[in-house]
């Protein structure tokens, strides 16, 4: 069976009235969510969400629906939805200007480095910000021009990883990105995971 090619969405998100907006990210369900992820979300109270792929089941996409509209990217298991895009773009908005772009593809990094291929892309459509999955790693680092950051993994924990979520707190004064733990509710950073807490 020959291999479909990449479908590339592009969505357009606008801040709110306050000229402000929170995005949850979110990566790596394979269908089984952390059974504290759905009150860590209402906690956070976003205004999107992104799952940058590995969903799993969709029905966790459904879930999701219920905190705020939901933007997502297939992964390498979710052959079940052949209908969902490979990659998007986000052009977050404020009134006529553009803002902030994301671009959200499941498999991005080889290692902590942008791979090539995802840098490209990230130029070409003059991005700031890519956000994705697959690794379970989370971490947030500024490599070729651009902030790359992997959320974690919020689905079954894989050897030592933490469970954990992402933040994305965007205002006309600048964005920032933070890492939430899904199993306390406490900010995530690996210092605070060395520390053991």
């Amino acid at each position: 069976m020959p291999r479909r090619a990449h479908v590339h969405a592009r969505e357009t998100v606008s801040l709110n009235e306050d000229g402000a907006l929170r995005i949850v990210a979110v990566a790596d369900t394979h269908g089984r969510p952390h059974p504290d992820l759905d009150a860590r979300i209402a906690a956070l109270a976003p205004h999107r969400i992104l799952h940058a792929g590995d969903i799993g089941d969709l029905a966790v996409l459904d879930a999701l629906r219920k905190h705020a509209p939901v933007i997502v990217v297939r992964g390498n298991i979710d052959e079940r939805a052949p209908d969902l895009p490979d990659i998007v773009t986000v052009d977050v908005r404020d009134g006529d200007q553009s803002l902030l772009k994301i671009l959200m593809l499941h498999i991005a990094v080889y290692g902590p480095k942008l791979r090539a291929d995802a840098a490209r892309l990230a130029k070409s459509e003059d991005v700031s910000l890519v956000v994705c999955g697959h690794s379970h790693v989370p971490f947030a680092a500024h490599e070729r021009g651009v902030t790359v950051f992997n959320p974690g993994s919020v689905g079954p924990r894989r050897f030592h990883l933490p469970i954990v979520l992402g933040v994305i707190d965007l205002a006309r004064e600048g964005t920032s990105v933070r890492h939430v733990d899904c199993e306390t509710g406490l900010a995530w950073s690996p210092r605070s995971a060395a520390r053991g807490g």
